[in-house]
C-alpha cells in the first residue's frame, strides 16, 4: 500500500523558521528593551521573579500587565534560589508561589519558566510536571537553529550578546532537507545597560522584525503549535488528517505544504 509521506516542517502562515526571546529576572531596563521589541514587532517570553517587584533597579508588579502585553510572562521563582540545592517542598513554594502572583497580574495561566542560574537536576525537572509546568529554560546555548527535544530541559540558540552573529547565520542558513528552524535568543535586559551596547536589538530588530518568512513567536506559542502538530491524527493510508486542536496547523505531504485548520478534517 503506497502511503504519503508526512512531514511536521512548517510554522503557521506555511514558513520553516521562527524566532523567540527570553529575558530573565524583571529589572527596570525591560522597558526599554520591551519597547525595542514592539518597534520590530518581535515576542518574546520575559520570566519573572514575583518577590522582587518594586525593590530597587526592578519593576513594579502595577505595570507587568500593561508592559508584557503582546509577549508572555513566566515564572522565575520568586526568591531566585538555586533549585539543585533546595529541598523539594521549596521547589514547590518558589515556583507555585511565583506562578500564582504572575497570574495575578497578567490574567492568564503561566506554564513555563526558565531556571534561576540555570541550573536544575533530574530531581528538579521530575518536579515541574506537577506544578503545571510545561517547558524550561536553561542557559545552555547549543548554538543551533532547532526546537527543543525536552520542553523541560529547553536549551536556547545563544546569549543576546551572540545574538547579532547568530541572527546572520539563522538567515544565511540554507538546510538540505526542510525543517522547522528556531532561532532562540535569551539574556536579561540589565546587561545591555552593563555593556552599552542597545544596539544590538536594533542591529537584530532590524534584520528580524516583519521579516516575511520568519515566523516570531513567544515560548508557549512555539510549545502549543508543537503540541497541535503531534496532536494531528492520520488514517492508515494517510489519505485523511484530523486536527482536533484549536490551532490552525501547517505540514507537508510529499514536499507540497498543506494547512489544516482547527477541527477540519482533510482528504490528502
Amino acid at each position: 500500500m503506497e502511503t504519503a509521506k508526512i512531514k511536521f516542517d512548517r510554522f503557521p502562515g506555511d514558513v520553516h523558521r521562527a524566532v523567540t526571546f527570553s529575558f530573565d529576572d524583571g529589572r527596570e531596563h525591560d522597558r526599554r528593551l520591551v519597547a525595542a521589541m514592539n518597534r520590530y514587532g518581535l515576542k518574546g517570553t520575559f520570566h519573572l521573579n514575583s518577590g522582587f517587584f518594586g525593590k530597587e533597579g526592578y519593576i513594579r508588579a502595577e505595570e507587568v500587565a500593561e508592559l508584557f502585553r503582546g509577549h508572555e510572562v513566566s515564572a522565575h521563582t520568586v526568591d531566585h534560589p538555586f533549585l539543585d540545592q533546595s529541598p523539594d517542598d521549596q521547589i514547590v513554594h518558589e515556583i507555585m508561589t511565583d506562578r500564582a502572583a504572575l497570574e495575578e497580574l497578567v490574567g492568564y495561566p503561566v506554564r513555563g519558566m526558565s531556571y534561576p542560574f540555570g541550573t536544575s537536576n533530574d530531581r528538579v525537572v521530575a518536579i515541574l510536571p506537577s506544578l503545571g509546568i510545561e517547558y524550561a529554560r536553561t542557559t545552555g546555548s547549543h548554538g543551533e537553529f532547532r526546537m527543543p527535544d525536552d520542553p523541560l530541559r529547553w536549551h536556547p540558540t545563544c546569549h543576546h550578546k551572540e545574538g547579532l552573529q547568530a541572527t546572520e547565520r539563522f538567515l544565511q542558513s540554507q538546510p538540505h532537507q526542510s525543517r522547522m528552524e528556531l532561532l532562540f535568543i535569551w539574556g536579561h535586559s540589565y546587561e545591555f545597560e552593563h555593556d552599552n551596547n542597545w544596539e544590538l536589538m536594533d542591529q537584530i530588530g532590524e534584520r528580524l522584525g516583519g521579516h516575511p518568512a520568519i515566523w516570531s513567536a513567544t515560548m508557549a506559542e512555539l510549545i502549543a503549535y508543537r503540541r497541535a502538530l503531534d496532536a494531528l491524527r492520520f488514517s492508515v493510508n494517510r489519505k485523511l488528517v484530523h486536527n482536533p486542536s484549536a490551532i490552525e496547523v501547517w505540514f507537508s505531504v510529499d514536499g507540497e505544504p498543506v494547512k489544516a485548520e482547527p477541527g477540519a478534517t482533510l482528504s490528502l
